[in-house]
């Protein structure tokens, strides 16, 4: 089939039922997700569409960014997986920082649960990480909450946090993203909370991403870092090898972690650093 056919076939889709899931319109149309968002994006630049997190609506069409409760429910294999891999980037008598988003939750999760990083300190503009922390009762572990105001996604964003975070040096910063791409970089449709994950990965001296397969060539509205800024990337095996050739060429390093029931195992991959 070719390109102009399957815009066709994804604009009839989209009358249909006012949006469009990649996965869904990969297995209708027989090709690749990757041919998908191909295909979604030249059609975003004719004004054919919207893109927006997993897919595409009419131009007319009104979203929003899901709350946090509404996000932990997708792709949680893959980022169960992805936490697990990232969780031996995270050291004993270091400072590490935690943005808000639900794989860097299940993270913080990995980390309360895991006796040898102690001590440790964690800053983190997230509720959900600073309540998951909080709950060990463990004197080892300190927590900074940054402060600032509450977005859906539980996150505290703006000035305040800004400010806190201008403050500090962590050793390594984990960040989550709503969109992850090769031109696009890291992105989050919150243009306040670009500002506050910014301010978080200035403050670091290494960034390691942590971004599911879906996030790739997603793109929100407020652009946070480069890509060629990212000393890590964590994602699953659910990245096309093409994607993971782009992303490697980029980051400093690329980690793909497999996602399968009972494993923890994970390949890494290192490119050339930016």
């Amino acid at each position: 089939m070719l390109a102009p056919q399957r815009h066709e076939r994804l604009l009839t889709m989209l009358r249909a039922d006012g949006a469009v899931r990649i996965t869904d319109a990969a297995l209708a149309l027989d090709v690749s997700d990757m041919t998908v968002r191909r295909d979604l994006a030249e059609m975003a630049e004719q004004g054919l569409v919207r893109k927006v997190h997993g897919g595409a609506v009419l131009p007319h069409a009104t979203t929003h960014e899901p709350g946090f409760e509404a996000k932990r429910t997708h792709s949680v294999g893959e980022k169960e997986a992805i936490a697990r891999a990232a969780l031996p980037l995270v050291a004993p008598d270091s400072a590490i920082a935690l943005s808000a988003g639900t794989t860097t939750s299940i993270l913080a999760g990995l980390v309360a649960a895991d006796a040898s990083l102690r001590p440790l300190t964690v800053v983190t503009n997230s509720l959900p990480v600073a309540e998951i922390l909080h709950a060990t009762g463990d004197g080892q572990i300190e927590t900074i909450l940054t402060g600032g105001t509450r977005t859906p996604s539980d996150a505290l964003v703006g000035p305040v946090a800004e400010r806190t975070l201008a403050t500090l040096h962590v050793d390594v910063a984990f960040v989550g993203a709503h969109g992850v791409g090769a031109d696009a970089g890291l992105t989050t449709p919150n243009i306040v909370e670009g500002a506050t994950n910014a301010a978080l990965i200035a403050g670091a001296g290494r960034t390691v991403a942590l971004a599911d397969h879906t996030k790739w060539e997603e793109t929100g509205l407020s652009r946070f870092a480069d890509l060629r800024d990212v000393d890590v990337l964590v994602t699953d095996d659910g990245l096309e090898p093409e994607a993971q050739a782009a992303a490697r060429d980029l980051v400093g390093e690329l980690v793909v972690a497999a996602v399968a029931p009972s494993t923890t195992e994970t390949e890494t991959e290192t490119g050339e650093s930016a």
